[in-house]
């Protein structure tokens, strides 16, 4: 396994593999690595030549300087779990290696995605994240990159962001990695106390009941039911519950046959806030 922490000296092993005609896979990470990551690494590994692992905890996407400071960095058991699952290279550069002095976002038009859900709830998250992939696609130059459908919104705004600066990588979105009792597996899972983490899979059970709901009642019946839901719990607290359309991410109001729906949550559980969403039919 390779790991380079310096852009300059990746690009140049990665412009070797290039000439090789191999394919680069590409799994962009912030590190506390868990089995929905692994789960990543090896698909990427099932359909390209070589995998592209990057740990780095991007500024730039969080709206909060205690959720960054308190993010989990276990690099030393992030690697070891990289080799069990025979990664062939990792990236682990600073702040200044891929900000220089200059750690701010650039500005990104996403034709209104980034304005939804989370959109309202973190300013400017979704500028990070646009700037951090586009700047890992541009130093990688993957063939492929990969990326969990919990963060689902930014999935999307992945995808609209290669598409409207043609870049030259194709986006594959992943299903959710769940633990046995359905909660969505999350770096951030590592700081819930024992009783929140014994609260926590609620969340999922409420989405599977909602989507049990969409076949027979409206998305704005449903969206009262699970806000009535998450007030009677005693220590869950409910962010937003939407029902959105895939493509566009607008909250539905009356269903359509042609068009694909998700329901999505945001939950606190105490200071820790935990996100998931599910496929409607």
């Amino acid at each position: 396994m390779h790991i380079f922490n310096k852009k300059q000296a990746l690009t140049q092993f990665l412009k070797q593999v290039k000439q090789k005609q191999k394919t680069i896979g590409f799994v962009p990470t912030m590190g506390a690595l868990h089995k929905g990551h692994l789960s990543l690494i090896k698909k990427a590994k099932a359909k390209n030549n070589i995998v592209v692992v990057s740990i780095f905890v991007n500024p730039t996407q969080f709206d909060n300087v205690e959720d960054l400071n308190q993010y989990p960095k276990t690099l030393v058991k992030d690697l070891d779990l990289l080799k069990s699952v025979a990664c062939d290279v990792v990236f682990t550069p600073s702040v200044s290696e891929i900000y220089n002095t200059n750690i701010s976002a650039k500005k990104f038009n996403f034709d209104g995605l980034e304005h939804q859900m989370e959109g309202k709830f973190r300013d400017g998250h979704f500028n990070g994240v646009g700037t951090i992939v586009k700047a890992l696609f541009e130093i990688v130059k993957p063939n492929k990159a990969y990326f969990g459908e919990k963060d689902f919104q930014q999935l999307q705004i992945i995808k609209k962001m290669v598409k409207k600066n043609n870049l030259p990588v194709k986006i594959k979105g992943c299903a959710i990695f769940r633990e046995p009792d359905g909660l969505a597996m999350s770096s951030r899972n590592t700081r819930l106390t024992e009783a929140y983490r014994n609260a926590a899979p609620f969340i999922y059970k409420t989405l599977k009941k909602a989507k049990k709901k969409f076949g027979t009642e409206n998305a704005t019946k449903i969206t009262a039911w699970v806000t009535k839901k998450f007030k009677k719990h005693p220590l869950l607290e409910l962010e937003y519950f939407t029902i959105a359309e895939e493509k566009t991410l607008e909250t539905a109001i009356t269903k359509e046959k042609n068009k694909k729906y998700r329901a999505f949550i945001a939950v606190f559980a105490g200071k820790i806030r935990l996100i998931d969403n599910i496929r409607l039919k």
